[in-house]
């Protein structure tokens, strides 16, 4: 095939790839163009997880018509204008090629007034004008994106479904509401308001909206500052939660740079050496921190969606994060109170009922990715386990039994994680899981993000035994729970599982997984003889018994010939 130049149409596609990924993509760009503005209120509707409808509207500073149509041109921008403007750039944008991206993949309006001019209307298909007129409005912005990808088939089909695209959209506007919490955002799915902020200008106002009050009254304020190369100064701002309050993933770190939203791996790290110490291995903090550095010491431009960004001196970013979180999470805390939230106490063991029913699993005998060896021990198999004499207990942790080939050391909470991941999903194929009604129902609150994934699988949490009703905005009535969770801390349950907006196929099995580690007893916990011996028989009945559901060993053996060798009886 002989070289040649590609068709503008063509390359236009191809470069609006690397900027509008997802319908998040194009929310982000748009908000960051509301923002550069400098607007004070910015409104963002969705449909059908943004592919049918994005509309954002703010109060900026207006486009002139004498460049309206300029601004869909490519590398078009009021931000920059020389190759010096790129060493200290102040703004969010400054490529140009936001609207020109966008326009490429999809059909775009655009209505907008500066303060001194009549307002101009501008509509786009495929990345040509094909109507502009005058047309009256209030000083602003208003950018409509319609079909999304339409022209693009091969990228519409890898997008998720609707309700995880719209998390990502709820994603980005929570993000840059927490940012700027002097603007007043206002973001609207399906016709209904999920999130809006008053713009009052306390970031604590926002966490409220973005993440509950629950949230924010354990919010702890950052302020504190770093030396850097003598004259500079970094100034790290913000908030991070008390380790009482944490995650299973870190969805809920969020940073920026001179209030630009950034993934930064180094900043990540430093916020959790900051909890050394002070939190549960596994569980990770909240924290929303911006972190302000001179322009000149950073590069902006190293990722075609300005996601990433490099620091000239790495080390002393991250040491002015880690100080500034980590004072004031040692000053005047921790307390006795605090402590006592983090620790886990140990659940009461419940007997379990007889005749637990295992699924009908079909078992790979030649997979050995369950088994783990371990010095002077064999593995037990995955698909069988021998009639167990009880013996004991050690560290109150592990439960010491005696079988026809050897001595069996078995883990308790893996044991019965196992045991009670069938049991749930036992029920949940026949939809007879035991449920538990609260006396009086329990209010579950939700962020944007979480909500999108709560509304997708509230059938799915029924069958399990949780029955969650809306009960205004991003707030649930809990009626039930699974009846394994009476007394439990169910509520992590279902803010592990909302946490997480990926899961996928697999939410029902994380679901049966979460249900299963939050109802079984603890490692630590005193078992009784009875307690043990009927865990014993539960754990014989299962289908795997050698694996908890997280794939983790419920048990090792030393067989008679593995204790006779120690003992130096056979050579």
């Amino acid at each position: 095939m002989p070289i040649k130049v590609l068709d503008p149409q063509l390359i236009a596609r191809i470069a609006a790839g690397e900027v509008v990924e997802r319908p998040a993509s194009a929310v982000k760009e748009l908000v960051e163009n509301a923002l550069d503005a400098g607007a004070t209120q910015i409104v963002v509707e969705t449909r059908e997880g943004g592919t049918t409808l994005i509309r954002v509207t703010d109060n900026g500073s207006g486009i002139p018509p004498s460049e309206v149509e300029l601004a869909f041109a490519r590398h078009a921008t009021s931000k920059i204008s020389s190759f010096d403007d790129l060493e200290s750039i102040s703004t969010l944008g400054f490529r140009g090629e936001a609207l020109a991206a966008i326009a490429a993949v999809a059909e775009v309006e655009l209505a907008t007034c500066t303060s001194d001019a009549a307002g101009s209307y501008v509509r786009l298909k495929n990345g040509d004008i094909i109507e502009q007129t005058s047309q009256g409005r209030s000083q602003g912005t208003t950018v409509t994106v319609r079909n999304l990808f339409r022209n693009v088939p091969a990228r519409l089909k890898f997008l998720k479904s609707p309700n995880i695209e719209n998390g990502r959209v709820a994603n980005v506007v929570t993000q840059y509401a927490l940012a700027f919490p002097d603007v007043a955002f206002t973001l609207s799915m399906e016709g209904r308001t999920v999130l809006r902020t008053s713009g009052g200008g306390h970031l604590i106002d926002a966490i409220v909206e973005a993440y509950g009050a629950d949230v924010a009254k354990n919010m702890l304020e950052v302020g504190g500052k770093g030396e850097y190369q003598g004259a500079s100064e970094i100034k790290v701002t913000g908030m991070a939660g008390t380790p009482a309050v944490n995650r299973t993933n870190r969805n809920f770190l969020s940073f920026f740079v001179n209030h630009r939203w950034v993934n930064s791996k180094l900043l990540s790290f430093a916020v959790e050496e900051a909890y050394h110490g002070m939190m549960m291995t596994g569980k990770h903090p909240i924290a929303v921190l911006n972190i302000s550095i001179p322009a000149a010491e950073i590069d902006v431009n190293i990722h075609p969606a300005k996601t990433e960004i490099k620091f000239h001196d790495e080390h002393q970013v991250f040491a002015a994060v880690q100080r500034a979180v980590r004072q004031i999470l040692v000053a005047p805390f921790p307390s006795s109170e605090t402590r006592s939230k983090i620790e886990e106490p140990p659940a009461a063991f419940a007997a379990l009922p007889p005749g637990t029913v295992p699924l009908p699993f079909v078992v790979n005998h030649d997979d050995k990715s369950s088994i783990r060896h371990t010095p002077d021990s064999r593995p037990v198999p995955a698909f069988s386990l021998p009639a167990l004499r009880l013996l004991g207990q050690i560290a109150a942790t592990y439960i010491v039994a005696e079988g026809p080939d050897g001595l069996y050391l078995i883990d308790q909470h893996a044991a019965h994680e196992r045991v009670q991941f069938e049991r749930v999903t036992s029920q949940m194929s026949v939809k007879k899981v035991e449920v538990q009604g609260l006396l009086e129902p329990v209010t579950f609150e939700v962020d944007p993000r979480q909500e999108s994934v709560l509304r997708s699988h509230l059938a799915d949490l029924a069958d399990c035994g949780f029955l969650l009703e809306p009960f205004g905005a991003r707030t649930y009535l809990v009626r039930t729970i699974p009846a394994c969770l009476h007394r439990k801390d169910w509520t992590y349950v279902l803010r592990e599982l909302t946490d997480d907006v990926d899961t996928g196929s697999k939410w029902t099995e994380k679901l049966a997984q979460s249900i299963a580690c939050h109802s079984a007893v603890r490692a630590g916990q005193v078992m009784t003889v009875d307690e043990m011996r009927e865990l014993l028989r539960q754990l014989e009945k299962t289908a795997l018994p050698g694996n908890c559901p997280h794939g983790r060993p419920t048990m090792i053996r030393l067989t008679v010939a593995d204790l006779e060798r120690e003992f130096g009886r056979r050579g």
